[in-house]
């Protein structure tokens, strides 16, 4: 294998060990930072080694344990944490006493565990919820900073400070490197899924730029949902939220037109959607509807997306099903945003008339006045209605509202489609 070749596969490995590895180095450790920057060090290693000797049978227990070996280096020199260098000594001794490092022991049993550890610490309540983004993706999603700027458009040096100060506010708050239990564990967890979703959401519906999408974003978050689903198999609203991916991904290619155009659900070619997602998120819903007979938000959102999954042209689609989804939802939460997406179901479950009158009555309150998606949803309404004219100023203001360039093509497409304004 050429020296290219070798490096683009330690690439290739890094993204994929390097967050099992620094989850393992933080539980020995007990330092973020430290642990991120042992990792680093064995990766500079393995830049080092692997052209000249190949890559190991095990790259990822050769990082974990090349990353050990600079720990007790570090530690060495540290006569203030001797009691600890000690405890690593020790560990990594059982490990010499046969003469060599046993590499597979090395990357030690309870490496799920330690992975979800690191994923609970990334997404701590005591950091904000850009700094959670941020941190999760760069220790748990392996992506550089300069991919994270990249994906949320945001200043490179932005994102850096972001995470230095959410690694900082960590070890000020002395935050452990555990997985809560009870009342904790599922309030953190929640923040884990939310800091998932918001991710995903990003990448699919991106809020500003001029991609409707952003695919990576999307895989990224999915990837993340399915580790964490895997680690903690009995949490249903895990499921809910892997199945909710899963249904949403199936239709990504859909969603953009040739020319990266915006494509509304309603208007796209349904033999794009992938019939493998579509599957594996039906049968992650239906883990999560085994586990609990309360469903959960990211359940009760997934059961909506399966039933436009399993609608093969959009006339199959379960309106009335979807409604009554929606107003559970809304029982739950009362967000203003889940309304009017309950608005939109009655609207194509009972006619436009009636979801006109929750949609004006939702917008009298004032709380959706910045959000693009509710005078589009008011046009659209008034269009259905012949009130063209009318439908037109919606769709224009809404335009204005969006910070996303192809959303606002679609929208202003839609205007014109209305025809002249009034007067």
């Amino acid at each position: 294998m050429s020296t290219p070749e070798v490096q683009r596969a330690i690439e290739a490995v890094w993204r994929l060990e390097a967050p099992k590895v620094i989850a393992g180095l933080t539980r020995l450790v007990r330092d973020l930072s430290l642990a991120e920057d042992l990792a680093h060090d064995a990766l500079v290693s393995a830049l080092e080694q692997w052209p000249a000797e190949g890559i190991p049978r095990n790259p990822g227990a050769w990082l974990m344990a090349a990353g050990k070996h600079r720990a007790i280096d570090q530690l060495r020199r540290r006569t203030r944490l001797r009691r600890k260098h000690e405890e690593l000594a020790r560990e990594l001794d059982n490990g010499r006493s046969s003469g060599s490092p046993d590499l597979d022991a090395a990357m030690d049993d309870d490496i799920g565990d330690d992975l979800l550890r690191l994923i609970f610490t990334a997404c701590h309540p005591v950091l904000s919820t850009e700094a959670r983004v941020a941190l999760t993706l760069r220790l748990v999603g392996g992506l550089t900073t300069e991919e994270i700027a990249r994906a949320f458009l945001t200043p490179e040096p932005t994102i850096a400070q972001r995470i230095v100060r959410a690694k900082r506010a960590l070890a000020k708050a002395n935050v452990p490197f555990e997985v809560p239990r009870g009342a904790e564990r599922r309030e953190r967890l929640a923040s884990v899924l939310d800091v998932l979703y918001l991710v995903f959401n990003e990448g699919y519906s991106a809020t500003a730029g001029e991609d409707w999408v952003r695919p990576t974003l999307c895989e990224e978050a999915l990837r993340l949902a399915r580790v964490l689903a895997g680690l903690a198999p009995d949490e249903p609203e895990v499921h809910g939220l892997v199945a909710l991916m899963e249904l949403q991904s199936s239709r990504l290619r859909a969603r953009v037109g040739p020319g990266g155009e915006a494509v509304r659900l309603l208007d796209q070619n349904r033999a794009r959607w992938d019939r493998l997602l579509i599957g594996r998120g039906l049968a992650a819903l239906a883990r999560a509807e085994q586990l609990t007979a309360e469903p959960g938000l990211y359940q009760l959102q997934a059961a909506m997306a399966a039933c436009h999954a399993r609608a093969t042209v959009p006339a199959d689609t379960d309106w009335t099903r979807i409604a009554r989804l929606y107003a559970t939802l809304v029982a739950v939460t009362g967000s203003p945003i889940v309304r009017l997406n309950h608005a939109v179901a009655v609207g194509m479950a009972a006619g436009p008339a009636a979801a006109l009158a929750l949609v004006e009555a939702l917008m009298a309150e004032g709380a959706l006045d910045t959000y693009h998606y509710a005078p589009s949803v008011r046009g659209d309404l008034l269009e259905k209605l012949g009130r063209h004219s009318e439908a037109r100023a919606e769709f224009e203001r809404a335009a204005r509202l969006t910070k996303n360039a192809r959303e606002r093509d679609l929208l202003l497409a839609r205007a014109e489609a209305c025809g002249p304004p009034a007067g």
